[in-house]
């Protein structure tokens, strides 16, 4: 693959999750019928929603999402205080939305991360949220070997969530987003990393559960969309559409159908909307070297 294939993956990755969470965020919180009542089939980013976005605003699945890709970028060799000062910085600007269990754990950090992601699992009864899985596609953008991805996926995760279901998906998310940057098919990259796990049975068909925020059934929602989709907008449209937790599932099968379709393959409506288009482009950058330095 050229240099330029993998760099329009790579920024078609990070675009891919700030369009999904900017498109799904107008109809998070509401019901498939609600949407169908208000927007017909949402297919325009138009903000509002619970959080009154501004067209082109993204939320915390974007934001968390980059102060993990800027972790990496500042310390590769050993991410995790980098990326957790960033989660704290992010915090302290008082976001509009922030999940259950991140807020939980920023709020009782003195120091040990993973003390604290264990100490909210203790405290909440549970931390089996999508809130990690929704952030992790740097790890898979900077680090082409395996060991680093598998390493580094989960280290994230348990930084905010304890509880083993997390990890297990941002690993296996990442093993997929791996195939997609070195040119695999879709199907085969999700059939492949799903093979004997727990969700190999259980995303062919439409999905028995709620657009929830539980990892378990998000990641199901995604893997079903990006499996039944036939380009960049029907992956996030149908994310959209869902309701629920609509802006993370979106922004996490986003992630996904950017680097697959490429940036240049996602409608300029959606990318140009974009609200923090520099950000994003600087990191695509900048990931893209690293990742070229450390191969």
């Amino acid at each position: 693959m050229t240099d330029d294939r993998l760099y329009d993956r790579i920024k078609g990755g990070l675009y891919g999750v700030a369009v999904g969470d900017a498109l799904g965020g107008t109809t998070e919180f509401m019901s498939a019928l609600e949407i169908r009542y208000q927007y017909g089939y949402l297919k325009e980013i138009i903000g509002g929603g619970v959080w009154q976005l501004e067209p082109g605003e993204v939320t915390d699945d974007t934001m968390m999402t980059l102060c993990v890709a800027e972790g990496i970028l500042e310390n590769p060799a050993d991410p995790k205080e980098p990326i957790g000062r960033r989660f704290l910085e992010w915090y302290r600007s008082k976001p509009k939305d922030i999940g259950n269990i991140i807020r939980h754990v920023l709020g009782i950090y003195e120091g040990d991360w993973f003390e604290a992601a264990f100490l909210a699992d203790l405290d909440l009864g549970q931390s089996a949220g999508n809130g990690s899985l929704m952030r992790c596609l740097p790890v898979a953008l900077a680090y082409a070997d395996l060991s680093e991805l598998e390493r580094f996926s989960r280290m994230q995760s348990k930084m905010t969530h304890y509880d083993e279901r997390c990890s297990e998906a941002c690993v296996i998310y990442n093993r997929i987003a791996r195939r997609l940057l070195l040119g695999e098919d879709m199907r085969s990259s999700i059939r492949g990393e799903v093979a004997g796990t727990f969700y190999e049975n259980q995303i062919e068909e439409r999905p028995d559960c709620a657009p929830s925020g539980y990892v378990v059934h998000t990641f199901r929602w995604v893997l079903h969309i990006l499996l039944h989709s036939t380009d960049f907008g029907d992956v996030v449209q149908q994310a959209a559409n869902l309701g629920g937790d609509s802006d993370t599932i979106g922004a996490i099968a986003g992630g996904l159908a950017g680097i697959h379709y490429g940036y240049g393959s996602i409608p300029s409506s959606y990318s140009n909307a974009i609200l923090i288009q520099g950000r994003l482009n600087e990191l695509a950058l900048d990931l893209h070297a690293l990742r070229m330095s450390l191969s």
